[in-house]
C-alpha cells in the first residue's frame, strides 16, 4: 500500500499532547497522513551559522515528521530572499517590490537541491509525494534528476500571475518549467490555471494536450503538454473546517475576552478586519475606505468601530517594516481627526488573537471587511461566514481580487483600490435587511459545508492518485 510524503517549507508539529496547530490545512493533511501512514518533511525552523544542520525525526501515530535545519545563509537567500522578495511580490502582481539577485536565486535552488537530497533516502517506489507552495517549485525537477519516478503533486497556495508579470522575473523560464515535472499541479482558482496555461502558450513551450482524458478531480482541469512532459493541472479551492469553526464561534461568544469587547462597544456596530501585516492585504486602502465611509455617512460617526487585527509577519524584510509604520500612521491620523472623547473609530491591534476569541469576534461583527489587493484564496473570509449566527448573520464585504470571491457568491464584492466603492459597500452591508442577510449567508454556508478542507484534501489526493492513469506517456517517463 502506498504511503504519502508531504513536503512543505515548514512542518506544523503536534504538541506533546498530540494537539495540532490551529488551521484547517494542518488538520486535513495530518488526517490524510494518519489514515494511510506517511511522512511530513520540511524545514525545522532552526538555522545554524555555517552548514545546514542534521535531519531530525519524530513520530506521532502513523506519521513520521522529518525536519531539516538550514544554515543562516540558506534562510537569508532562499526564504527571506528569493521566496519572499521575488516570488511573493511577483505572484501578487507587485513588480515594484520584487528585488531579484543572483545570490538569492542560487540560494533558492540550493535549498531545493538540499531538500531533494534529504528526501531521497526516505522515498519508496509506491509513495505519493505532495509538495506545497512557492518555496518548493523546483523540487520535482530535482527529484526527477535523481531518478524518482513516483507520482509527485504540487499545490500553489498563492495566485499565479499573468504572463507579463511573470516574465518580468529574469529566470521566469526556470520557474515555469519547474511545474512541468509534477504529475498534477493544483491552483486555487480557474483564473490562476488560465494564467499558467497562458504563460506556456506565450512562451511557446506547450499548452493543452489534445485528446488526453482528464482525471475527474476539479471544476476546472486541463491536460497539458510542455517541456516534453504531459501532466495535469486543475483547480482545488481550499476550504476550512466549516462545521467545527461554526461550533467554535457559537461556544466562544461567552468567552470573557469576547464579552469584554461586546461591552466596550456599548451598542455600536462592529466591522472587523483580520490579516497578516502584508502589503497584499490592502490594509492601508481599507483604512482609507473606512475614513471615506465616515465622511459619506456623518450620522454613523460615534456608532461604528473598525477593529483591525494585523499581527506582524516577515519583520526581517524591510517592506514589511515599512508597511507596519504606514498602517500605524494612517490609523492614528483617522483616530486623531475623526475620533471623539468617547469614541475611537479604529481599534488597531498589531498582535495575534487566539483562534477561539477570534471566532467569537467574527460572530459579533456586523460586517467582515476582507479587502486584499490580491489573494490566492483568503480563509478569513470563509471563517467569518462560518462563524455567523444563522438567525442574525453579519455581511461579508469581499475584494473581487480574493480567490474566495469565486465561490462566496453571497458576499458584497468591492474593488479595494476604489475607496468610495468600498465605503458604499460597508454602508450597504450595515443597512441590509435581515431577510437578505440570511439568504446571502445561507448560500455561502452551504457552499462552505460542501467544499470544506476535508473535501479539498480528498479531491486533490484522488486526482493525484489517478493523474498518470489519464495522461499520455511523457518522454521522461518512457
Amino acid at each position: 500500500m502506498s504511503r504519502m510524503i508531504v513536503v512543505s517549507n515548514r512542518v506544523p508539529l503536534p504538541d506533546k499532547d498530540g494537539k495540532l496547530p490551529a488551521g484547517g490545512l494542518a488538520v486535513a493533511v495530518h488526517a490524510a497522513l494518519q489514515e494511510e501512514g506517511g511522512i511530513w518533511f520540511g524545514w525545522s525552523g532552526q538555522s545554524g551559522e555555517e552548514e545546514p544542520g542534521p535531519v531530525h525525526r519524530r513520530s506521532h501515530g502513523a506519521i513520521d515528521y522529518v525536519l531539516t535545519d538550514l544554515s543562516s545563509r540558506d534562510v537569508d537567500e532562499y526564504y527571506s530572499g528569493f521566496a519572499n522578495r521575488v516570488l511573493w511580490p511577483l505572484f501578487h502582481c507587485r513588480i515594484d517590490l520584487a528585488e531579484y539577485s543572483r545570490r538569492d536565486k542560487d540560494g533558492y535552488f540550493r535549498v531545493n537541491r538540499l531538500f531533494a537530497d534529504r528526501l531521497m533516502p526516505l522515498i519508496e517506489p509506491d509513495d505519493i509525494i505532495w509538495v506545497h507552495d512557492y518555496h518548493l517549485i523546483p523540487l520535482a525537477a530535482e527529484l526527477r534528476r535523481r531518478g524518482v519516478k513516483n507520482r509527485i503533486g504540487f499545490f500553489l497556495h498563492i495566485p499565479w500571475p499573468p504572463a507579463d508579470i511573470l516574465f518580468a522575473m529574469p529566470i521566469y523560464d526556470q520557474i515555469l518549467k519547474g511545474l512541468s515535472s509534477y504529475d498534477l499541479v493544483g491552483f486555487q482558482t480557474d483564473h490562476d490555471l488560465d494564467n499558467y496555461i497562458s504563460c506556456l502558450i506565450r512562451e511557446g513551450v506547450g499548452g493543452r494536450a489534445p485528446n488526453t482524458p482528464l482525471a475527474e478531480a476539479a471544476p476546472a482541469a486541463a491536460a497539458l503538454r510542455a517541456y516534453g512532459r504531459t501532466f495535469q493541472a486543475a483547480t482545488f479551492p481550499i476550504g476550512i473546517e466549516t462545521a467545527e469553526f461554526a461550533r467554535l464561534a457559537a461556544q466562544s461568544e461567552e468567552m470573557d475576552e469576547v464579552q469584554d469587547v461586546r461591552r466596550s462597544m456599548n451598542g455600536r456596530d462592529l466591522i472587523i478586519g483580520v490579516d497578516r501585516l502584508d502589503y497584499s492585504k490592502g490594509i492601508p486602502e481599507r483604512i482609507l475606505a473606512f475614513e471615506r465611509f465616515l465622511e459619506l455617512n456623518p450620522d454613523r460617526s460615534g456608532h461604528v468601530t473598525l477593529l483591525q487585527i494585523a499581527p506582524s509577519s516577515r519583520s526581517e524584510v524591510p517592506e514589511y517594516r515599512d508597511m507596519q509604520a504606514t498602517v500605524e500612521s494612517l490609523a492614528g491620523r483617522v483616530n486623531g481627526t475623526m475620533g471623539r472623547i468617547d469614541w475611537t473609530p479604529i481599534r488597531y491591534i498589531n498582535q495575534g488573537v487566539a483562534r477561539e476569541a477570534l471566532a467569537g469576534l467574527y460572530r459579533q461583527a456586523r460586517v467582515g471587511l476582507v479587502t486584499p489587493l490580491r489573494d490566492g484564496m483568503n480563509l478569513v473570509a470563509k471563517e467569518y461566514v462560518a462563524a455567523q449566527d444563522p438567525d442574525d448573520p453579519g455581511v461579508l464585504v469581499l475584494s473581487r481580487f480574493a480567490g474566495a470571491a469565486r465561490g462566496l457568491r453571497g458576499a458584497v464584492l468591492c474593488n479595494p483600490h476604489d475607496s468610495e466603492q468600498t465605503a458604499r459597500a460597508m454602508e450597504w452591508a450595515l443597512t441590509m435587511t435581515l431577510e437578505e442577510r440570511r439568504s446571502r449567508w445561507r448560500d455561502m454556508m452551504d457552499y462552505l459545508l460542501e467544499h470544506d478542507i476535508g473535501s479539498w484534501c480528498r479531491s486533490y489526493l484522488a486526482a493525484l492518485s489517478h493523474s498518470r492513469d489519464h495522461a499520455a506517456p511523457s518522454q521522461s517517463d518512457t
